[in-house]
């Protein structure tokens, strides 16, 4: 029969082998029912002197009965280990005795993570995390996710591959499973690594655009930081658009700042009336935008289609009392240089009088004022007070002010600024309108028994310049700074005029050729277009062309009207298009020598339009379909 020796424990000052007095082997009857004497604390510290036969450390004789009668005497071992202070000490040793001798327990969920859980494999999907939010069909192409990416206490899956082939930063850091990320907020993290996955960003807003781009610039994402300022672009607004700017230089985002600089020139005139935004922009910055809004874009001509069919041949208007159910075409038309044709860009708003009105074009903005209104109840027609805006870089039409007197037949120009509403059919005032303060305010009138209705106008030299008169022709000037008319040398020509335009500090007046008041005079042998200029600086008339024939015009020349563009002169009609182009080389105040000529390629005209064409010049954005689909307001 085998013996059984009891486990011991050596203490300080005893030799191995030796047995204390005190820790002589009980019998065993006496060992399963109570406590040793041997099993007395020594003097070393209790978590370093313990017996290795039992899993806990040394208890007191209470202890130890209570023990024995709540469980079975523990497994015994036929050799004893006795381990010494040294290789004690080397082992991390618990805080109290209550916790060695507790088994070990899982930690409860609301306990932090350990030092080293991003060493440890992780198996539960609440401790992965949630999924990257993508589109449908994109996730189950690259597997089950491998990379557990870790922002201000929350996870992310995604896959590696993926994100190593978008970013250098995740390239770099391929090898890890866990990623802890610092500098970017979740909803950040979360709608780039979307666009990563889609190359769609989404869910980006003027409140949380700074910290997507910075967050793509810190993960090295290309293009991330461009895309989140396009899909913010639709909802800024009068209320955020200066917040993002702030946002935008606060941070040095310059995709930020070029967003808000963007709409702000795009929305001009409401900037512009906004002190909360445009008294907050610096000098700087103004002359930015009204730059932005002056050059964005390309330059095209465009003509307005006014008046219906059976408008007047001549200069002479229309009393506002015809008839004016007809709104014609009502249309304006784009010319397509790469296509050579014209397409209609957009429509004439509802309420925009079509007959009488004038039309320029300030800040890259066309503004219609005035004309013949509907009849009213008793059926006679009036004058009207309307302003329109249309805007080329949103394709918008809206109102401005009225004027401050009802208008037809009206001359509508822009200068420094300002838009000039000049004369009309038996007026002689003249308003002035302040877009920053949205005002009409009453300047200097025409002078008295100058003419009843002002046949043409343009700005050239920072001044205003107004043809007209029934029974002799009259050159007046208006100076802005003095605010006062001025007489100016009329020219010899007493024929029909068409219009005048001003090009390169000259103004050109192109009259028809024949009998004044006979429409049909410049059809005959003699027929054409004579050509004058003025120049503003030495106050003299020259004579550029005589009875010239434009190319392929029909055989009843109609009046046309003028625009310039690109130091080309414009002349468009129903019956075509045709380009007029100066000669350098003639001097200033020179009488002889021709001055000019018709290109031998006429342009086109829109098909089918009714009315009179008004042609002027725009900065449209450069968008493919842009001219191809013109849209009502």
């Amino acid at each position: 029969m085998e013996n059984s020796v009891a486990p011991f424990v050596l203490y300080p000052g005893t030799e191995p082998g030796t047995p204390r007095e005190d820790s002589l082997p009980l019998p065993a009857e006496e060992e399963e029912g109570a406590a040793s004497p041997a099993q007395t604390s020594c003097s070393l510290s209790t978590s370093l002197c313990f017996s290795s036969g039992d899993d806990s450390p040394p208890q007191s004789r209470a202890s130890a009965a209570e023990g024995a009668e709540a469980s079975p005497p523990p497994h015994r071992s036929d050799s004893r280990v006795v381990e010494t202070q040294w290789e004690v000490s080397s082992t991390a040793s618990p805080e109290s005795p209550e916790e060695c001798a507790r088994p070990e327990e899982p930690a409860s969920p609301e306990e932090p993570p350990s030092r080293h859980e991003d060493a440890r494999p992780v198996e539960s999907l609440d401790e992965l995390g949630e999924l990257v939010p993508l589109p449908p069909g994109v996730g189950p192409a690259h597997g089950e996710p491998d990379l557990v990416i870790e922002v201000a206490g929350r996870r992310l899956r995604a896959h590696k591959a993926v994100l190593a082939a978008r970013s250098d930063y995740f390239r770099a850091r391929a090898s890890r499973d866990v990623l802890r990320v610092q500098g970017v907020s979740f909803t950040a993290l979360r709608l780039l690594l979307a666009d990563a996955y889609s190359g769609c960003m989404a869910g980006v807003r003027p409140d949380n655009v700074a910290e997507v781009v910075a967050g793509a610039r810190r993960l090295q994402l290309p293009g991330a930081a461009q895309r989140a300022t396009d899909a913010m672009a639709p909802h800024l607004s009068l209320d955020n658009c200066y917040e993002v700017l702030s946002a935008g230089k606060r941070q040095r985002l310059s995709e930020l700042r070029d967003a808000a600089y963007r709409f702000m020139s795009d929305h001009y005139l409401e900037v512009l009336r906004e002190p909360a935004v445009f008294g907050r922009l610096s000098g700087a910055e103004r002359d930015l935008l009204l730059r932005r809004r002056l050059c964005s874009g390309r330059p095209c001509l465009l003509a307005a289609a006014l008046g219906p069919t059976g408008e007047r041949a001549g200069s002479r208007p229309q009393s506002p009392s015809a008839d004016t159910e007809s709104r014609g075409d009502a249309a304006v038309y784009c010319y397509q240089a790469e296509a050579g044709e014209w397409r209609e860009l957009t429509r004439l708003p509802e309420g925009a009088p079509a007959r009488g009105c004038g039309l320029c074009v300030l800040f890259n903005y066309l503004f219609v004022a005035g004309g013949v209104a509907p009849a009213g109840p008793d059926g006679r027609a009036r004058p009207s007070d309307q302003v329109f805006c249309y805007n080329p870089a949103t394709d918008c039409w809206s109102t401005v002010r009225p004027l401050r007197q009802a208008r037809s037949q009206v001359q509508l120009l822009a200068l420094d600024g300002h838009l000039y509403a000049v004369g009309g059919e038996c007026l002689l005032s003249v308003e002035r309108y302040d877009p920053r303060a949205d005002r009409w305010t009453a300047v200097a009138p025409l002078p008295r028994g100058a003419f009843a209705v002002a046949h043409e106008a343009a700005t050239c030299n920072g001044e205003i310049y107004v043809s007209g008169g029934s029974l002799f022709y009259r050159l007046l000037k208006y100076d802005p700074r003095r605010d006062e008319w001025q007489e100016c040398p009329c020219s010899s020509s007493r024929e029909r005029s068409a219009d005048m335009v001003a090009l390169d500090r000259f103004l050109y007046r192109f009259d028809l050729c024949g009998n004044r008041g006979d429409a049909q005079a410049a059809v005959g042998s003699g027929g054409g277009v004579s050509v004058f200029r003025y120049h503003c600086l030495a106050k003299q008339w020259s004579q550029c062309a005589v009875h010239l024939r434009p190319p392929g015009a029909p055989s009843g020349l109609q009046p046309f009207r003028c625009a310039a563009l690109d130091g080309t002169i414009y002349c468009v009609s129903r019956a075509g298009t045709w380009r007029f182009v100066p000669s350098q080389d003639t001097e200033a105040g020179s009488e002889t020598g021709p001055g000019g000529s018709f290109e031998p390629e006429p342009l086109g005209s829109p098909l089918d339009v009714r009315g009179v064409l008004f042609p002027f010049v725009l900065n449209l954005p450069e968008k493919p379909d842009r001219g191809e689909q013109g849209s009502a307001a």
